[in-house]
């Protein structure tokens, strides 16, 4: 799990930095198709149902069903509906099962390697940033484009795709659309609030509005301050990324046998990327955490089934992580203490 994170981290920022489309073939090099083929009676599809669990890191065996009745590990049919409010209903608890399940010692290589990262990427952030926005300026087919992805990333495409699958549930009496739609909501809603808290904490200039290369980081800003100059406090993480990674997450778990969604999906979020790099919107740096943070709430929203038990994972060694300011008279920064 963790790796297959880092390693869809990397292709996104690779594809993004390097402008190239992602295609089918650099999907399968990095390993981040992972969906299952399930039998059940006399017909064969792709699905969620009928898996068991043997660990959170995602080891599933296929469990046969003599009835032919497909059932997830908790017994629930392939075509469960949630309940309309479970969308909010369930973000407490989603916050519960994504400390219990990603805080743990066995991620600690995901949280060196997204750390690792974005300091690099903050290190060339003005570079990055100066020629692209380059580029969007001097070229009309390029600000136009990234202005059309950038919208895309905002939250009310990812509303309008939920709208659409619970239109065609609604209509076609389809569970696995409306749980889609829901699915989808949940996952936005749990993952932008997160992404909310992390920007009033770290308070970083967004490119177009910067005063000095790489952008001021304002740690706990005047939130009076904040949301009347916004642009100038909200650029880390991002948050665009953030629920698209989490919506797009959603939808390929939910329909798995369409091999097309992952890359298809995945090279949107490149563009997205792209396109609000040009704009000034983000720095490159801002998109490690977000890309972590949508794809593992997306994940874990689309597998409620795989939440672990609470025993065995009061076994698992616990992390704790502290972020905390510092300034002196050379510099100032973040201090990020991990301990196990």
């Amino acid at each position: 799990m963790r790796t297959r994170i880092l390693c869809l981290i990397a292709a996104i920022l690779f594809i993004t930095l390097s402008s190239y489309p992602l295609t089918l073939s650099a999907v399968d090099f990095f390993n981040i198709s992972d969906s299952l083929l399930v039998k059940g009676g006399d017909k064969t599809e792709t699905g969620v149902a009928g898996l068991r669990s043997d660990s959170i890191s995602g080891n599933f065996n296929i469990k046969e069903n003599p009835s032919g009745e497909e059932k997830l590990s908790e017994g629930k049919p392939q075509d469960y509906l949630p309940k309309w409010y479970e969308m909010i209903s369930n973000i407490p608890g989603d916050y519960v099962r994504y400390y219990r399940t990603e805080l743990t010692e066995e991620n600690l290589p995901l949280y060196a390697g997204i750390f690792t990262l974005t300091a690099q990427l903050i290190l060339a952030d003005d570079i990055t940033w100066q020629g692209s926005h380059g580029i969007y300026k001097s070229s009309t087919f390029s600000k136009n484009w990234s202005d059309i992805f950038t919208e895309i990333g905002d939250g009310r495409t990812q509303f309008a795709l939920a709208a659409g699958f619970a239109a065609y549930g609604f209509i076609g009496g389809n569970n696995r659309a409306l749980r889609t739609a829901s699915q989808i909501v949940e996952a936005v809603l749990a993952s932008g609030a997160v992404v909310q808290v992390l920007k009033h904490l770290t308070g970083r200039q967004s490119p177009y509005v910067s005063s000095q290369p790489g952008g001021v980081w304002r740690f706990f800003p005047n939130q009076i301050l904040y949301h009347k100059h916004v642009p100038e406090y909200d650029a880390y993480p991002s948050g665009h990324i953030a629920t698209s990674m989490a919506a797009f997450v959603v939808i390929a778990e939910n329909y798995p046998e369409y091999k097309w969604i992952k890359p298809a999906s995945y090279s949107l979020a490149a563009l997205i990327c792209i396109g609000m790099a040009n704009k000034g919107i983000h720095w490159y740096s801002d998109y490690p955490l977000g890309i972590a943070l949508g794809y593992a709430f997306g994940k874990m929203i689309a597998h409620p089934e795989l939440t672990p038990r609470k025993e065995t994972m009061e076994k698992k060694k616990k992390v704790e992580v502290s972020l905390m300011p510092y300034v002196t008279p050379a510099a100032n920064g973040l201090s990020l203490g991990v301990s196990f």
